[in-house]
């Protein structure tokens, strides 16, 4: 949510709990804005509605849980939708560029499952495996209060060393997602900087059946070629 938002989140905070005849209080207003610093005040208004239409809940006045359900849908949903941007990624950048990905439970699972070079060499076969151990992970992940994970998945292009040795900028990381998102991921992870600036070009959606290496040897992993 933009800084500009604030105000305006406050005011519709204020109109919308008052159609369920709810009072905001001072510390009220702060858990909700924390809650919905995420998201842009547009995705809350549709959150609103989607809650005061529903038959079973909408009689009663959310609580702030009540709306970050509706925006981020239950556990298991959000687990799936991040395996698929995970792969999207694995397949349209590939283990040789750092990457941030737009969510910090991504950051935080593919921690756990070895580092960005490692489940990018994950083999075609093996995938099925992997997808459940990282949606299990996610699940548990995102039920975290504090979460720690790495502010960049570290790619295996040379580091800044290397690269200030020959006279050459290092070349940033590839944001995954929103830019938005991706910067504050970055900025809050372990060894974050929130100066970072990504570079204008972001994973676009890719063909899955170009993604695992149709053309590089039967017994290469897949999505380890250098992206063109």
């Amino acid at each position: 949510m933009q800084n500009s938002e604030h105000s305006e989140l406050a005011l519709f905070l204020s109109e919308a709990l008052s159609y369920w005849r709810a009072d905001l209080s001072r510390f009220s207003l702060t858990v909700w804005q924390q809650a919905c610093e995420p998201f842009s005040l547009e995705q809350v208004r549709k959150a609103f509605t989607a809650h005061a239409t529903d038959p079973q809940r909408g009689m009663f006045a959310p609580k702030v849980a009540d709306i970050v359900r509706v925006l981020q849908g239950t556990h298991g949903d959000r687990s799936l939708i991040a395996w698929g941007k995970t792969l999207q990624a694995m397949s349209g950048v590939g283990a040789w560029r750092d990457v941030v990905f737009d969510d910090p439970v991504i950051h935080a699972v593919v921690h756990d499952l070895g580092g960005w070079i490692k489940l990018c060499r994950t083999h075609t076969s093996e995938l099925g495996f992997v997808q459940h151990r990282f949606c299990q992970s996610y699940q548990a992940y995102a039920a975290q209060q504090d979460l720690s994970y790495p502010a960049v998945l570290a790619g295996e292009c040379a580091t800044a060393a290397d690269y200030q040795r020959f006279g050459l900028p290092a070349p940033e990381p590839m944001a995954i997602g929103d830019p938005h998102k991706a910067r504050l991921v970055h900025a809050r992870g372990s060894c974050g900087a929130s100066h970072l600036v990504f570079p204008l070009h972001f994973v676009q959606p890719t063909d899955r059946k170009e993604s695992f290496d149709a053309h590089a040897d039967a017994n290469e992993p897949a999505h380890t070629r250098r992206a063109s």
